[in-house]
């Protein structure tokens, strides 16, 4: 997964403004930081998204 698919893939489920705070503020529970940070330090972005889904309870139909 690309960097920007990630980023539409977050704004389409928590929307711009909420999806901002979600990966800048929720500590993913796989990953001990943010999911900002986890990217910055070279997670992954589909990781990444696969952790927000499971911390958020995303439908898997939308993984």
């Amino acid at each position: 997964m690309r960097l920007t698919d990630f980023h539409e893939r977050v704004t389409l489920r928590f929307g711009a403004t909420y999806g901002a705070s979600v990966l800048a503020d929720h500590v993913l529970t796989g990953f001990g930081r943010t999911a900002a940070q986890a990217i910055e330090d070279g997670v992954e972005p589909r990781e990444v998204w696969q952790a927000l889904c499971v911390d958020f309870d995303v439908p898997r139909d939308q993984w």
